[in-house]
């Protein structure tokens, strides 16, 4: 077990036991939820890759290469993952995909400006990106297949080191999240090296942290598992890897995978269980 094993196994425990029972309307199934939970997260001293039960690298390592590489058609991702399939258009592209928005949908480059920016003003608070759209997410807009979970993230650089603090509406803390976690720890991780600054704190801010009830079963069976120790999981980058990520290097998500796998020995896989989407 690790840190983050044991932040997470923490707080998916106290919304079992003490969250609240809300019906979704829009997915028909109950969840327990609280609002309003936070991670703070030191990925330096091990990096949030779980291992109380048995996580994919190649699912995070490709999403995140794909975020960075600015896609919203899903050609790159399919070809280590299928999980994004289910939210895919008829032309095989998915209109929220964080990165495109990051990139192109708000009529600027918001990360490369974001990079950029922070190498000429290290000391800037205004690095904002967003994935939000007001004018067609959520309210009363038609509904989509997919509207984004994290809306906005922010980087700041103290101390000589990359902050990260991302916000999401809302996470599914059983899928959702332990990939979630690792993908911004990962684009943390490659944006300090692109700036050659250490990397620094990581903190996720959830406004609707929920457990489905499809997912009883399986919460349990991670809450009841034997402590097992684990090394902390160092995140050890190849060279210009967040550059590789821009050009969609399909080579980068196979070592960083091989990197990822050399350290890790998780428990058993998570009893199945269905995506709410």
């Amino acid at each position: 077990m690790t840190t983050f094993d044991r932040l997470y196994l923490d707080t998916v425990g106290r919304i079992y036991r003490e969250g609240e029972t809300v019906q979704s309307e829009r997915t028909g199934i109950s969840t327990r939820a609280i609002p309003g939970v936070t991670y703070e997260i030191e990925p330096s001293r091990g990096f949030p890759l779980l291992t109380v039960r048995k996580m994919f690298p190649k699912f995070f390592c490709a999403e995140t290469v794909w975020f960075i590489a600015g896609h919203k058609h899903a050609g790159f991702l399919q070809q280590f993952t299928k999980g994004w399939d289910s939210f895919l258009e008829d032309d095989g592209t998915i209109e929220t995909a964080y990165g495109y928005r990051w990139r192109h949908h708000f009529g600027r480059d918001q990360l490369l400006d974001l990079v950029e920016h922070l190498r000429e003003e290290p000391s800037s608070r205004q690095g904002v990106v967003m994935m939000w759209d007001p004018s067609s997410d959520g309210l009363r807009a038609p509904k989509k297949k997919n509207v984004p979970c994290p809306f906005t993230w922010t980087a700041n650089i103290i101390g000589g080191k990359l902050n990260l603090h991302m916000i999401m509406r809302s996470n599914d803390m059983v899928l959702g999240n332990p990939n979630d976690t690792a993908d911004f720890a990962l684009l943390q991780a490659m944006i300090a090296q692109e700036l050659s600054v250490a990397v620094g704190k990581l903190t996720i801010s959830i406004s609707h942290a929920h457990i489905y009830e499809n997912q009883f079963d399986a919460v349990r069976d991670i809450l009841g598992r034997e402590v097992v120790a684990h090394p902390e999981i160092e995140c050890r980058l190849p060279e210009n890897s967040f550059r590789r990520a821009l050009e969609a290097d399909a080579s980068l998500v196979t070592e960083l995978v091989d990197m990822f796998q050399s350290q890790y020995q998780p428990g058993a896989p998570m009893m199945k269980v269905q995506i709410a989407v």
